[in-house]
């Protein structure tokens, strides 16, 4: 699932693949910018800002950023010129090829294309990058107490707050703070151990193809998580039945939900 770690790693995959090169040709695949036209820009740099990807670029089209989020499905895919897609090509949304290298954007959630220099108008609103040079432990911390009934199952999936947490992160965070992901904010004496949490598994697993909050190198079958989608599985602390369930502000925004029920007791 593509949470801040999955797309710092592929921004890094995208920078080393483009980063330099002239644009021989851009392919946008979708109505709003089926015109737009890229050929001749230099790919300057590819980063992440939370869950969100920006390649941007400048040239004789001026200075212009890609803006994606993967969303659920997305991903970016980097092959050689002549190389064959893995992927099926009505997947694709946006082709970028240099003389070097081809980068498909698959199922992108989100794409955009705009004026570097108005990158806020679409990430302006996002909180501190737990891996990002913005980041603030301090401020993360301002924001999250700053709505003291709010459950802070929500509040660590709320990007404003911070960026980067994803369902994963918000239920293996809770599960090792022993905090129940319904509890208000203002009621968690952990948080500010949440948070120095959320820093430390994202750089520890930024890196690494096979995402771990568990900790050890872990076999084949181990699980690499504590909660996330082991509802009905033995809790890995004390044996008890995960719990699943559905956690949103609205209907239309439930993500799921899993916690251990007596790791985690309810004491709202």
């Amino acid at each position: 699932m593509p949470e801040g770690d999955t797309v710092w790693r592929t921004a890094r995959v995208l920078h080393r693949a483009l980063a330099g090169q002239e644009l021989t040709a851009s392919d946008f695949r979708v109505p709003r910018y089926a015109t737009a036209d890229l050929a001749g820009n230099t790919v300057d740099e590819a980063v992440s800002r939370g869950k969100h990807l920006l390649i941007r670029t400048s040239g004789p089209a001026g200075a212009l950023s890609i803006h994606s989020h993967l969303k659920m499905e997305g991903s970016w895919r980097i092959y050689a010129p002549d190389q064959r897609w893995n992927k099926p090509a009505f997947q694709a949304r946006i082709v970028l090829r240099t003389a070097q290298a081809t980068a498909v954007g698959f199922l992108l959630g989100i794409l955009d294309l705009l004026p570097t220099a108005e990158e806020g108008s679409a990430v302006g609103y996002l909180g501190p990058d737990l891996l990002g040079p913005d980041w603030d432990a301090g401020e993360a911390l301002r924001r999250l107490v700053a709505q003291p009934d709010r459950a802070v199952g929500l509040a660590l999936l709320d990007q404003r707050n911070l960026a980067g947490i994803g369902n994963v992160y918000r239920a293996e965070l809770c599960f090792l703070a022993r905090v129940h992901p319904l509890a208000p904010v203002g009621r968690v004496e952990e948080l500010p151990r949440i948070v120095q949490l959320a820093k430390t598994l994202l750089e520890a697993n930024k890196d690494r193809s096979r995402r771990n909050t568990v900790g050890g190198p872990g076999g084949r079958n181990a699980s690499p998580v504590w909660v996330y989608g082991r509802a009905g599985k033995p809790c890995l602390r004390c044996g008890t039945p995960v719990v699943h369930t559905l956690l949103g502000d609205t209907e239309l925004t439930e993500r799921d939900l899993y916690f251990c029920p007596r790791c985690q007791p309810e004491t709202i």
